[in-house]
C-alpha cells in the first residue's frame, strides 16, 4: 500500500479523532476536537496526516515550534497498520518541516506505561532524560 503525507484537512477531524480513540491517545480532561482547532490557529501547517490507498486516515502527528525547541504529539498510526513505517514515516516529515524552521532539538513526552512507543522512539534516535514534567491547565475543556 502507498502511503501520503499531508497536512491535516478540517474534512478529516472525525477520522482523525476515531483514530486517536482506537489508539488510546485520547483522555477524557482534553476534549480531541478542542485540540484540532487550537492547532489550527497555531502553526496548522505542522499537523500532518498519513493517508492510506484509499484516502482512510491511517497516521497522524502535531508538531510545534516555540523558537526553542519542537514537540511532537498525537503520534499515532492504526493499529491494523503497524510495522509498515507509517509513524516513522510521520516523525521523519514532521522533523524535516521543523528542522526548515530553524529548529534546533525535539522533545516529546510518553506516558511511563507505554513501553512500546518508548522503543519506538529510541530507535528514531530519541534519547530518554529524567526531568519533572508538570503542567497548569489554563481552559477547561
Amino acid at each position: 500500500m502507498s502511503l501520503q503525507i499531508r497536512s491535516f484537512a478540517p474534512g478529516d477531524t472525525d477520522a482523525v479523532v476515531l483514530l486517536w480513540q482506537t489508539t488510546g491517545l485520547t483522555r477524557p480532561w482534553n476534549n480531541p476536537y478542542q485540540d484540532i482547532n487550537r492547532k489550527l490557529r497555531v502553526q496548522p501547517e505542522l499537523f500532518l496526516v498519513a493517508v492510506g490507498d484509499d484516502d482512510h486516515i491511517v497516521g497522524t502527528v502535531m508538531a510545534g515550534y516555540d523558537g526553542h525547541r519542537g514537540w511532537l504529539y498525537y503520534l499515532a498510526s492504526d493499529p491494523h497498520r503497524r510495522g509498515e513505517g507509517i509513524a516513522r514515516s510521520l516523525v521523519e516529515r514532521a522533523e524535516e518541516l521543523l528542522l526548515e524552521m530553524g529548529c534546533p532539538k525535539v522533545q516529546l513526552m510518553v506516558r511511563p506505561e507505554n513501553g512500546v512507543a518508548q522503543g519506538f522512539y529510541e530507535a528514531l534516535g530519541f534519547e530518554h532524560f529524567d526531568t519533572w514534567a508538570t503542567g497548569k491547565r489554563l481552559i477547561e475543556d
